[in-house]
């Protein structure tokens, strides 16, 4: 198989059809650089998002597949490598978890834990792991996990899906010192992020409770837009050539609680 080197660098974002992966991917696209849209099931969003990106006169490439599967990592940094030659930053958006109650220890089970894990943890491994390779190739390559303040204030959607951001943070700073100097590797911890999915987890009232708790509770009386963590992606990836091992809070000063 030949090898075609694209001129533009790459950004590969999973979990990238909708919410902050898509705004991630739309951010890197502006900024002229070809994008890796990938998903786990339908691939109409992603498409979409990845025509949208191509009317910015970027390449962009659309890759279904599970993170959770060692061997649709490995599958999609081949594709990556066909197509593009090159995987300049990755950013391990994709996630899931179970809405339960921290006081509902019944709630969850082994297998919930697992397959929690599986995606939030493990894939984002197995993905960093599969892509390893083709971006120590090229200088300031940077892999950017998707985190969550659940991991350092133990609030959120689960006690599963606070163990996984937790783990995750643990991994960052394994893998930045495994990886340096060649590949930077930091995390984002974003608060309450206004997405669909998690309006669906919760409902619309508690979803709606919980963004007017989180205004009050937050020194900058904000949440946290897709948009946001975009921004924080793009630094961390394209820039910040001297950090690594990093987990940014980005959180508008909820951790300073206001009185």
């Amino acid at each position: 198989m030949s090898e075609v080197m694209s001129p533009r660098r790459v950004c590969i974002v999973t979990g990238s059809s909708s919410g902050i992966g898509a705004a991630t991917v739309r951010l890197y696209a502006r900024n002229g650089w070809n994008v890796v849209v990938n998903c786990s099931r339908d691939t109409v969003p992603a498409e979409a998002i990845a025509a949208e990106c191509r009317t910015l006169g970027v390449d962009a490439l659309v890759v279904k597949g599970d993170v959770s599967s060692d061997a649709d990592c490995r599958r999609l940094a081949a594709e990556v490598e066909a197509r593009f030659g090159r995987a300049d930053v990755l950013v391990n958006n994709a996630g899931t978890t179970k809405f339960v109650a921290a006081a509902d220890l019944e709630g969850l089970s082994a297998e919930d834990f697992q397959r929690i894990y599986a995606v939030n943890v493990i894939g984002a491994y197995q993905m960093s792991r599969a892509l390893t390779p083709l971006m120590q190739r090229h200088q300031g390559a940077g892999i950017v996990n998707v985190s969550s303040i659940a991991s350092v204030m133990g609030m959120g959607s689960s006690i599963a899906y606070m163990a996984s951001k937790g783990a995750l943070n643990a991994m960052t700073i394994g893998l930045a010192r495994a990886l340096g100097p060649a590949i930077r590797v930091n995390a984002i911890a974003p608060g309450l992020v206004e997405t669909p999915w998690l309006q669906q987890g919760l409902g619309a009232e508690r979803y709606a409770q919980a963004v007017e708790g989180y205004k009050a509770r937050s020194a900058l009386a904000a949440v946290i837009t897709p948009e946001d963590v975009a921004d924080a992606a793009w630094w961390l990836g394209a820039g910040a050539a001297k950090t690594t091992g990093e987990v940014l809070l980005l959180d508008a000063g909820l951790r300073l609680t206001r009185g």
